[in-house]
């Protein structure tokens, strides 16, 4: 059995570029590992050809056969072969939370299967799986922070550090469909590229760094709004929604700036 700690990755900064003649967006984005928060995914083989799934944690409200794990495992029998698995999933990370929870056990799956079937597959044949499951899959293969562009998938290694910050993560009870959060993009390209101003400092990134999907998102759901003003009142560093939602995430300097805030979540991590 191989087991994977499948953490989840904020978004620090989202452009939305343009939109691409096959009907995705263009985007610019910086992820980022948050190791605190993770589901854990186990995969042994079952001496068939069968993926069997079972989960427990958070509730898992789709058939098997949908779940990314799944699509994940028949996915890598189709390109290399391999026999069947039995997939065990304990979901931590809360769904529509833009913390790319599912992406992360997709790909925990493809490099788990890599290693049960010693395929010793590359780093870029890992990528293209990944990537083949979804926009943000891919960059959990290197798991490091990434200037992902392209729909996401795209990578850039950077040399961006917040190793002793403080992280909260607060997932409010607000659905945002993918559907909902594009609409509401005008694509533009900004008067600077996030990859000079993620390296401005921290403490400038406020007024420099900006997720394009807060302005419509935030009209549409003042709670979330509120909430990050909330956050940035209470002494964050920095603070945005993760993806399109409905996270909000803020960086504080010590633990207890951050901990002043529970009860309100119990999402605290230092990275």
């Amino acid at each position: 059995m191989i087991t994977r700690r499948a953490n989840c990755k904020i978004n620090i900064g989202l452009h939305i570029l343009r939109r691409r003649d096959d009907g995705f967006h263009e985007l610019s984005t910086v992820m980022y590992p948050v190791d605190g928060l993770y589901d854990v995914v186990s995969v042994e083989s079952t001496g068939g050809d069968e993926v069997v799934f079972c989960s427990s944690g958070i509730e898992i409200d789709c058939l098997a056969e949908d779940n990314i794990c799944v699509k994940a495992a028949r996915l890598m029998q189709h390109r290399y072969g391999v026999g069947g698995v039995k997939i065990s999933l304990e979901k931590n990370i809360p769904f529509g939370a833009g913390l790319g929870g599912g992406s992360a056990d997709g790909t925990a799956v493809i490099t788990a299967i890599d290693e049960l079937y010693n395929l010793q597959l590359t780093e870029q044949q890992l990528i293209d799986a990944a990537a083949a499951l979804g926009s943000d899959t891919a960059f959990f293969v290197r798991n490091t922070p990434q200037l992902c562009t392209g729909r996401g998938e795209v990578m850039t290694p950077i040399e961006l550090s917040l190793r002793g910050k403080w992280i909260v993560l607060v997932k409010p009870d607000v659905h945002i469909s993918t559907r909902e959060a594009y609409a509401g993009v005008t694509p533009h390209l900004p008067a600077t590229p996030l990859e000079q101003l993620i390296f401005e400092p921290l403490e400038q990134w406020q007024k420099l760094i900006v997720n394009d999907f807060e302005y419509s998102i935030f009209a549409s759901h003042p709670a979330l709004a509120a909430l990050k003003a909330h956050l940035l009142e209470q002494g964050a560093t920095y603070a945005a929604m993760s993806g399109s939602g409905s996270t909000i995430y803020a960086l504080f300097e010590t633990e207890e700036e951050a901990r002043r805030l529970s009860p309100l979540t119990p999402y605290i991590y230092k990275l």
